[in-house]
């Protein structure tokens, strides 16, 4: 059994490190150490329903029925490029933010009688956090042919082992988003600027709007 674990430790890490719209979203929470832990939770068990279905053999029922993975490649780019101009505007045009007093010392924009004023993204509720997050997770179709597709599909070769693989799997999601947002939280200090914000929604807009463009054109 530790062998077929070991696999499907290695090949769920080498799947879900590539950069996408769950792991910016992931990192960009993780920077703004805003619902992190509810964010990495959505994101790890979303991964190991997937990866559990994919193991049972559901991913052989989805290949029945080629117009629902249509639906949602569509459904997924249209939520990517609505993200992505959210993004855009917010690297744009960052009227949407928040002024924080800090009265301790900092070189950013004294006023007068010492107190700082710093500019950061307004806080979004854990509701609208929680959804966002489901939809970046379930509305794009990689993760359906990353997990449900291709991890059941190796999986199947394991025979009896095929669960100890995909528990690999499962383990691998949850040390990847829990390493990549807690871990995100120690560049707040260097990313806790304006400009550093507009330019990561920049890159965060590019990323949306590129992967939306990929759902869509013929493969």
């Amino acid at each position: 059994m530790l062998p077929s674990l070991l696999a499907g430790l290695g090949l769920g890490f080498s799947l879900i490190v590539a950069i996408g719209a769950q792991n910016l979203f992931v990192l960009r929470q993780g920077i703004r150490r805003e619902h992190l832990l509810a964010v990495v939770a959505v994101c790890a068990l979303s991964d190991a329903v997937l990866i559990l279905l994919g193991v049972s053999g559901v991913g052989l029922v989805l290949q029945a029925v080629p117009w629902l993975i249509v639906v949602v490649r569509w459904a997924g780019a249209g939520f990517l490029v609505g993200y992505g101009l959210l993004a855009a505007r917010r690297a744009l045009r960052p009227s949407g933010a928040t002024l924080h007093l800090d009265t301790s010392t900092s070189p950013s924009a004294p006023t007068a009688g010492g107190t700082t004023i710093q500019t950061r993204p307004a806080r979004t509720t854990l509701t609208a956090t929680v959804l966002t997050c489901l939809a970046l997770t379930w509305l794009n179709p990689h993760v359906y042919l990353d997990t449900v597709f291709l991890l059941g599909s190796v999986a199947s070769t394991h025979g009896d082992g095929r669960w100890a693989f995909a528990v690999g799997a499962c383990i691998a999601s949850l040390v990847w988003f829990s390493a990549l947002g807690f871990g995100a939280r120690f560049l707040g200090r260097w990313l806790d600027t304006p400009r550093a914000w507009r330019v990561l929604d920049g890159i965060i807009a590019v990323v949306m709007f590129a992967i939306a463009l990929s759902l869509v054109l013929p493969h």
